[in-house]
């Protein structure tokens, strides 16, 4: 390491979080490198821990987080979910028979080099979320939809023909081969810093057209909001709030092969107003996208947490919900109505 930057840390608090989950779990887990980056001298790598069922066909949830460095809270939801599921191993007998049917995974610092570095963008500057080769179908946000000028400016989506950035192909790859291979499969990636309250996003960001499984989204959204009735999420397409270039997720789902059904997912934390309750985060970077008192950071790990468990039980019940046929038609005329009748008019 060179001596003029002896000064800085070597690692920060999620990453050491990480190393001690997996170092503890390294029993239950199968654990991954699925690349490194490096960055001021240090490198990191960044991991995958998978759990649960071996067989191909079972259906799978993939849990992402801290894409972008600056959103630390995304990154501690997925660890904190994880070290409740290795507790809950000891002694909760329905997780373990659900675990024989589903497989998790976890990829929960995509971003390390960004993480420690305090940036939104990996150490080439380039936004993750930002970086696949996909262009959006009209105009997006000045800069924030996604930018070729430079990494002097945020949101930067690289070079154009450049190949894609290790962390964002490492994602893609991970999809690939642990998820959209398996009938069924669901992504949740954990952001933060946009809005009021919180969100969950799906495809489509680089266009206002229909996914084509919108029927199955739309009965998950029915379900959860059965299930948990005072939620408080916005639960839509995030084209809906603004069209970027370069979703990660965009790009992946459009590859997914037919006739698999990959539903991916965004949580954005909204963190506005956390913002409103502590004004002072306004003069932090940290504080413009995480919530900096302790309570409220408790309280966001506590608030998601039934998210993330419904979404496993939601892969481990499957067969009782997926939609066929002509209920799946009529599922899908709700769904317009419900999401995109304003826009068919």
């Amino acid at each position: 390491m060179q001596p003029f930057l002896s000064f800085l840390p070597d690692s920060f608090a999620e990453y050491e979080d990480l190393m001690s989950i997996l170092d503890y779990g390294s029993a239950s887990f199968e654990i991954r490198t699925v690349c490194e980056t490096a960055v001021r001298g240090r490198k990191f790598a960044v991991h995958t821990a998978s759990i649960g069922s071996t067989d191909p066909l079972a259906p799978a949830i993939g849990f992402f987080g801290g894409i972008h460095g600056l959103e630390r809270i995304g990154s501690q939801l997925v660890l904190d979910y994880m070290r409740a599921l290795l507790a809950r191993l000891e002694w909760d007998e329905l997780l373990v028979r659900q675990l024989q049917s589903i497989r998790l995974i976890f990829m929960p610092i995509v971003n390390p080099g960004g993480m420690w570095a305090s940036t939104r963008a990996n150490p080439n500057g380039v936004d993750l979320m930002r970086n696949a080769p996909q262009n959006a179908d009209e105009r997006v946000p000045l800069l924030a939809g996604g930018q070729r000028l430079g990494a002097w400016l945020p949101w930067y989506r690289g070079r154009e023909g450049a190949p894609m950035e290790p962390e964002a192909a490492a994602l893609l790859q991970v999809v690939e081969t642990q998820l959209v291979t398996r009938p069924l499969s669901i992504a949740l990636d954990c952001h933060s810093g946009y809005g009021w309250s919180d969100s969950i996003w799906f495809p489509y960001a680089r266009t206002r057209k229909l996914m084509p499984h919108l029927p199955e989204m739309y009965v998950l959204k029915t379900m959860f909001e059965r299930a948990h009735p005072h939620h408080g999420y916005a639960f839509e397409p995030q084209s809906h709030q603004y069209l970027l270039h370069g979703d990660l997720w965009d790009y992946a789902y459009d590859r997914a092969p037919a006739p698999h059904i990959f539903l991916p997912m965004t949580l954005e934390l909204g963190s506005w107003l956390w913002i409103k309750k502590n004004p002072r985060q306004l003069f932090s970077r940290q504080g413009m996208f995480n919530p900096v008192k302790a309570h409220r950071t408790e309280r966001v790990l506590r608030r998601h947490a039934n998210l993330l468990d419904f979404l496993a039980r939601a892969a481990f019940s499957a067969q009782r919900w997926l939609p066929q046929g002509g209920r799946r038609e009529q599922l899908l005329q709700s769904a317009i109505d419900h999401w995109h009748k304003a826009e068919i008019a």
